[in-house]
């Protein structure tokens, strides 16, 4: 590691000011401060100073993400696997199924390597498209603009693939990935400066310019020619006593979805490793899940003898869908989401009302976590706003 460090310090000065790589001072202080603490910080007596920065949040982000990536692997091919022995197929469509057959690996929904090595040449070219492509504006903005390359991607680049199908085109990921980092992020001034969070942007988009690819009922399997809805989907259409899955499987993850959104134990791994560092709000997510659970409840109550999604329990909805995962990882985002304390249970309650509202009321449209999110982002700074200023009355009575 000394040599490495004594390399960094060598070339240093070829990509500081009035250097010949000038310009590409953000790449080297990228991987710079990747590898080693950052150079310049934090100093003095009239600053708090804190061991967690913006890179230990992101990293520990990314940590917490681990279970939800792993399960996105193995899911994904456990699915495509069940669907390809129902209908006889003996081999993977593709590159894939010949890397598959090269390893010896055939369609075993019963053998973990096969699932897991299958969903993996799914997940890992999603993810890899992910990061280059919005690697690459990451680069363009920071060079534009002469700062550093902040690690807030490495949180967004890895959400991104996870809440999106196993069967998305690749281009498209790569275009939705852009849509994102520069209408969501950049233009706003970057990584702290953006109120709606980057990746479901990035998904919004997708969803309203190619819902082909994005929704129905033939991208949720990766076998090419199998259909099958979400829970979600069929309890729309039939009720939740007609659905082919129990609700064990539906906690465990063991449906069809989004590749890493189908796990709630999952999402609860990720949850106890982001309260337990103070990363993630415990306020917003207990308020999400309150909210969630109050509006089901009173929609039970109410009844409908047209729409068979008023008798969805709550215990259902929270392990369907995106809830878990976006209830944990994207209405938690510490920049798009309330920072205030008063405010973040305003903030998650509304996400969680908001989430029922979309799933129940409007049955042609089954999810609605990706729009709730986005909803509360923008209601988020409004919320704040009103927190402040009744503390403020507060004082001015109390100091009269």
């Amino acid at each position: 590691m000394k040599m490495l460090r004594d390399f960094l310090d060598s070339q240093h000065k070829h990509f500081v000011h009035g250097g010949k790589l000038e310009k590409l001072y953000p790449l080297y202080e990228a991987l710079d401060t990747f590898v080693y603490t950052p150079g310049d910080v934090t100093a003095g007596n009239t600053h708090v100073r804190d061991a967690l920065d913006l890179k230990r949040t992101m990293i520990t982000v990314a940590m917490a993400l681990i279970p939800c990536v792993l399960m996105a692997m193995f899911n994904t091919g456990y699915q495509a696997n069940l669907a390809m022995g129902k209908m006889g197929v003996v081999a993977a469509s593709g590159w894939r199924g010949w890397v598959m057959t090269s390893l010896g690996l055939g369609v075993d929904a019963h053998s973990f390597l096969s699932n897991f090595l299958l969903g993996a040449l799914y997940f890992v070219p999603v993810y890899a498209v992910t990061m280059i492509a919005g690697g690459i504006w990451e680069v363009i903005f920071a060079t534009v603009r002469k700062h550093e390359i902040n690690e807030g991607f490495v949180v967004s680049g890895l959400l991104f693939p996870l809440i999106l199908p196993p069967t998305i085109p690749l281009w498209q990921v790569a275009v939705g990935i852009s849509f994102g980092v520069v209408f969501g992020k950049e233009i706003f001034g970057g990584t702290g400066k953006n109120f709606l969070n980057p990746a479901l942007v990035s998904r919004a988009f997708l969803f309203f310019a190619y819902p082909v690819q994005i929704s129905g009922d033939a991208v949720w399997t990766a076998a090419d020619g199998f259909t099958g809805a979400t829970i979600l989907g069929q309890s729309a259409l039939s009720g939740i006593s007609s659905v082919d899955y129990t609700w064990t499987q539906s906690f465990l993850g063991l449906i069809p979805g989004s590749m890493g959104e189908t796990s709630t134990l999952a999402c609860l791994l990720g949850a106890v490793v982001l309260i337990g560092t103070g990363i993630g709000s415990w306020r917003i997510m207990s308020s999400m899940v309150g909210g969630l659970i109050v509006t089901v409840l009173a929609f039970n109550f109410i009844g409908s003898d047209t729409n068979l999604m008023f008798s969805m329990s709550p215990a259902w909805h929270l392990v369907v869908g995106g809830f878990a995962f976006g209830c944990v990882f994207m209405a938690t985002d510490p920049v798009s989401a309330s920072m205030t304390q008063k405010g973040q249970w305003f903030y998650g309650a509304l996400i969680g009302v908001m989430v029922a509202l979309i799933r129940v009321v409007n049955p042609a449209f089954p999810e609605g976590v990706m729009l709730a999110i986005l909803f509360g982002n923008v209601c988020a700074p409004l919320i704040d706003y009103f927190v402040m200023n009744a503390n403020i009355k507060r004082r001015k009575l109390r100091n009269a």
